[in-house]
Formats: C-alpha cells, sequence, structure tokens
C-alpha cells in the first residue's frame, strides 16, 4: 500500500463540513482527497463546488450518477473501493462531523502499514473537552495506547487497508441498510484482520451532525425508534 485515497461524503451540515474539509487540508501529508456530495441543498453544493481548488479537494455530485435518495453510504463506498484498488491506495474515511489534527492522517497512514494484519485501523473520537465520546465512549484511559479491538469501528475516522479491499467487495454490501461501519468491521475481522484504534491520536467529533434527528435517540428515544422501526430510518 504506497498511497491513500482520502473521502468525505455529505449531506448538508454545512458548518461541520466546512471545518471538516479545512482540517484535511492543513494536514502535514497530501493525498487525494474526494467530497461525496449526497443530494445537499444548493446552498451546501454551492460552496463545496466553489472551494474544490482552494482547499484541493475533488467533488462528485451524487446527483449526476444516481436517483436514488440519500442516503447513498452504499454507492459512494463501492465507488471509493474500485478507485482506490485500481490505484493501489489504502481509504480513509473521515465524516462530515469530524475534525482531523495536523498529523492525524499521517499516524494513520503510518501504523496501517505497521500493524500486524491491519484490516482497518481508526483514530478515538473525543469531544471538545477531549473526553472520549461516541462512538468510542467504550475507551479508557488505561487502555494501550495503540489497542486492537473486537468491537464495530465507526467511519468517523478509520482507514481501511489495500489489503482488505481486495478482501471483500463492497458490492456485496446489503441494499436493505443505510449504514455498513458494524457490517464492515465484523467481516475484516472474519477474513482474518485485525482492527485497532488509536487512542492518542484522537480527531474531534460532534456526533449526528448530519443527521440531526438522530439527536432523538438521546433526547426523545420513544419518537426516535417510532422513526427509525415505522418509518424505516438508520438501517445498520
Amino acid at each position: 500500500m504506497k498511497n491513500l485515497s482520502i473521502i468525505t461524503p455529505v449531506k448538508d451540515s454545512l458548518h461541520t463540513t466546512k471545518d471538516t474539509i479545512k482540517a484535511v487540508a492543513k494536514s502535514t501529508v497530501s493525498f487525494p482527497y474526494k467530497i461525496y456530495n449526497d443530494f445537499s441543498t444548493k446552498e451546501t453544493t454551492k460552496y463545496l463546488d466553489k472551494h474544490q481548488e482552494s482547499l484541493n479537494y475533488t467533488l462528485v455530485n451524487l446527483e449526476d450518477i444516481t436517483n436514488t435518495p440519500s442516503p447513498n453510504y452504499k454507492l459512494v463506498l463501492q465507488i471509493a473501493q474500485q478507485e482506490a484498488i485500481k490505484n493501489e491506495s489504502g481509504l480513509l474515511i473521515i465524516e462530515s462531523d469530524v475534525m482531523v489534527k495536523p498529523d492525524t492522517i499521517e499516524q494513520l497512514f503510518k501504523h496501517s502499514k505497521e500493524l500486524d494484519s491491519c484490516g482497518m485501523v481508526a483514530s478515538v473520537t473525543v469531544d471538545r473537552d477531549e473526553k472520549y465520546n461516541f462512538p468510542y465512549n467504550f475507551v479508557k484511559e488505561s487502555d494501550p495506547e495503540i489497542m486492537e479491538t473486537s468491537k464495530r469501528l465507526s467511519f468517523c475516522c478509520t482507514l481501511i487497508t489495500l489489503d482488505y479491499l481486495k478482501a471483500f467487495d463492497f458490492r456485496e454490501l446489503s441494499d436493505e441498510k443505510d449504514w455498513f461501519d458494524v457490517y464492515i468491521s465484523k467481516m475484516s475481522r472474519k477474513l482474518g484482520f485485525k482492527n485497532y484504534i488509536l487512542r492518542k491520536h484522537t480527531v474531534l467529533h460532534l456526533p449526528h451532525s448530519s443527521r440531526p434527528w438522530k439527536q432523538l435517540k438521546y433526547d426523545n428515544p420513544l419518537k426516535y425508534y417510532f422513526l427509525k422501526f415505522i418509518k424505516g430510518r438508520d438501517k445498520i
């Protein structure tokens, strides 16, 4: 694995999306970076189109590729996987509610090549007070700085190695689901790879900024589960 492809799926949440992209632009290393715009509003789309050159990314508007309504995470993963394999690259997913530090990408890339049988490696997420937050609330200060885990890795800021990309075809992902971090994490281990969390290399995570209705899970769980199950939202 000599290279890295970086992607950020975007569905509005322009205030966090701006910070995500600007943080990537300040990284100590530079790799090809694509933004996948999943039927965002005109305001978000206009911003993303305008700043491609200045912030060094390529914009892909999914409305030019598919008529399927958002979320189109499966399609994004499938396109990105094929491009990464073609370019002999790993695939780093940085979601639009995550802000990396200048050395985050460099450290993830370095460790992905050095760790034993690495399938996936993720930066742990924190809040503005540097406290571990969703989805890595289970991480403790007493854990190793580099910890192998059997728990799922969220796609907040996660690198999937080229070896794993070649071993599992994302075209096999279910059409019945919206999100795939749980399944892809489990498949990594099933295929004999190991998944790791970098506890010391934290990234800021502002959960569910692009899907504010999911905050109901904490504020009004009855309404959240009504929307999830009755209306078929958020299928994992």
